[in-house]
């Protein structure tokens, strides 16, 4: 009992441990040339053995391929390739040759077909409906390719027992009933497909070029089909394909598994060195040394180190060409004796000096360590499986003459670059000291807030203008950050508000003198002083004056002598006003009437 219970759960646990089967993909190639009762065909035999080959190539676990079939070896191939398709789950089906539609139906032909009637069809080809009965069976892919469509032979010499029954040109549509189920013809149905000048047809061309393609999933590479007859036959065939698939990517050649690389016996030393140079300082190198004190990776660490003092330099050197030019621009603002003054201009161009050394050391240093890199990829051979386009970057990368070259190279085939896992401020610190030193040089008037919003971006835009630079306003960088650091003075100008005028690092305001008031300009201008303007009366208001004014009833006697004489009335015209004789009376006259004003008229004396 012990004994088969241990035989037993030996047997299950062989069939666990086994690797699980790949797909299996069968194909069924057939190409009829030698028509005995047709005109020849030069191409389906080439089409057919072309196909034969690129599926062999492909891996395929069966390529049955046959040429110029009688009805009896045709009906044979079909019987046979259906066993074949049963246990399969990629079946396909190639056909080249003569081909017929009767009644919306299609039919391949057979070498020793007659056709002499309709009705023969029926006993001499074979349906292609029966040919996707046959792969049925497939589990993935079901896939017929049809390259019949040409001018049928036997149309003309045909008798029709029935005159309704149809005999069309070229195949007809089919839309297959099963699922997963693709039927490509090489023209699109009711047209004829071309046979070209060479030795195979432009469909069949294409479709070795396309068909086997690792990876490319089937609707795509009939697709690039289509597209590559199209330009052959200059717009005149183009193939069509009916059925459909699922959203799954199906292709008749899997991608090849990639091989597992050779692990690396440096693996563990690089790993260690990538994390020191993640923390980035002196202690984690330091540590590294301690572990690994020879090697490739050592050097590197060493290399790493005085980068590391390199750069302390550099930033100490910097701070202090900041502070001497500080230290200048007040004794010159504060009007300090010209001794002090040289002094502090000595000084700072010191500095200034030391920084530019600490600068071209640091780079220095940073061209040696991508020295080394590139020195390393060409002297280490590449992994098992890399690709070959990769490996030509990589070699492509290592002779090249840029310092970038080496640390480029590592990352595409080693991981990341060395180089660029140096140490870097944080993003919230570097967009500060940006914004810090855009304000140094004049170019930023907002505060300094870590935020890299609109303002800042503007900022570095006039830098780049009036710096002549080109530096990614979107973001801050460090090597915006060392561009802006080289300038120990101010790069944007001095921008005022209205009503203020630049004075060297700061605006003044503009006083007018009197008189005078600032235009739209920013300028002072002087004030122009007004003057009286003449005004003329219009005639109208000069003639109702004229009227209005002599008025006798209103007006009082003005000589007391002529008293006796008088009637008590006035009357006035141009020498003047007088009183009324006595026995005479005043009356309004126009001027043709003699009155006294002209275009007015007056009141004039009366005597009778």
């Amino acid at each position: 009992m012990n004994f088969f219970c241990r035989f037993f759960f030996i047997a299950a646990l062989l069939l666990v441990c086994q690797p699980a089967s790949a797909e299996k993909r069968v194909a069924l190639v057939l190409g009829n040339s030698n028509y005995k009762h047709a005109a020849m065909l030069p191409n389906p035999v080439n089409d057919a053995a072309a196909v034969a080959a690129t599926l062999k190539g492909a891996g395929f676990d069966i390529v049955d391929s046959r040429l110029d079939l009688s009805a009896a070896d045709m009906r044979r191939a079909l019987r046979d390739f259906a066993d074949q398709a049963r246990d399969s789950d990629l079946a396909v089906v190639y056909y080249a040759g003569h081909g017929i539609e009767i009644d919306g139906t299609n039919y391949l032909i057979p070498t020793d077909a007659t056709l002499q009637r309709d009705t023969d069809i029926y006993d001499e080809a074979f349906s292609l409906d029966r040919v996707l009965l046959m792969i049925e069976p497939a589990r993935q892919l079901r896939l017929v390719i049809v390259d019949a469509c040409r001018n049928n032979p036997f149309a003309e010499t045909m008798k029709r027992t029935v005159s309704s029954r149809t005999v069309s040109r070229g195949l007809a549509r089919i839309e297959p009933t099963t699922t997963n189920t693709l039927v490509a013809f090489a023209a699109k149905a009711g047209l004829t497909a071309l046979d070209g000048n060479s030795k195979n047809s432009p469909y069949a061309t294409a479709l070795v070029k396309h068909i086997a393609t690792p990876g490319l999933d089937v609707r795509r590479a009939f697709g690039f089909i289509r597209d590559d007859v199209l330009q052959a036959t200059g717009n005149r065939q183009e193939p069509y394909v009916y059925g459909s698939l699922g959203g799954a990517d199906i292709a008749l050649v899997p991608v090849p598994a990639a091989s597992t690389p050779t692990a690396n016996p440096q693996s563990e030393t690089r790993r260690d060195f990538e994390l020191a140079l993640q923390v980035g300082n002196e202690d984690a190198m330091n540590a590294f040394l301690a572990q690994h004190p020879d090697g490739f990776y050592a050097s590197l660490a060493k290399l790493q180190l005085t980068k590391i003092a390199a750069e302390k330099t550099r930033v100490a050197a910097t701070e202090k060409a900041r502070l001497a030019e500080q230290e200048r621009a007040r004794l010159a603002a504060e009007g300090a004796q010209r001794r002090e003054q040289e002094k502090a201009a000595a000084d700072a161009k010191a500095a200034e000096e030391r920084r530019v050394a600490a600068e071209k050391t640091k780079q220095a240093v940073q061209e040696q360590v991508a020295e080394v890199e590139r020195q390393q990829i060409a002297a280490t051979p590449p992994a098992a499986g890399t690709p070959p386009e990769i490996i030509k970057m990589a070699a492509a990368d290592a002779s090249a003459d840029e310092p970038a070259a080496g640390p480029a190279a590592i990352e595409r085939t080693q991981g990341p670059s060395f180089a660029s896992l140096s140490a870097e401020p944080p993003p919230g610190q570097l967009v500060k000291s940006v914004q810090t030193e855009l304000r140094r040089v004049g170019c930023l008037t907002a505060a300094a807030d870590g935020e890299w919003n609109t303002a800042s971006q503007r900022s570095l835009t006039l830098f780049n203008r009036h710096a002549g630079t080109k530096f990614n306003v979107k973001l801050a960088s460090l090597d915006a950050l060392d561009a802006i650091k080289l300038k120990s003075r101010r790069v944007c100008p001095l921008i005022c508000e209205h009503g203020f005028r630049p004075d060297g690092d700061n605006c003044s305001k503009i006083a007018c003198a009197e008189g005078s008031f600032l235009n739209e300009d920013n300028e002072c201008e002087k004030r122009r002083a007004k003057r009286p303007i003449a005004r003329r009366e219009p005639v109208e208001r000069s003639h109702r004056v004229a009227r209005e004014r002599p008025r006798p009833e209103a007006s009082a006697p003005q000589s007391h002598a002529s008293g006796a004489h008088a009637s008590g009335q006035v009357v006035c015209d141009r020498g003047g006003c007088r009183p009324v004789e006595r026995g005479c009376h005043v009356e309004w006259r126009t001027f043709a009437q003699g009155g006294p004003y002209e275009g007015g008229g007056g009141n004039v004396q009366i005597c009778r």
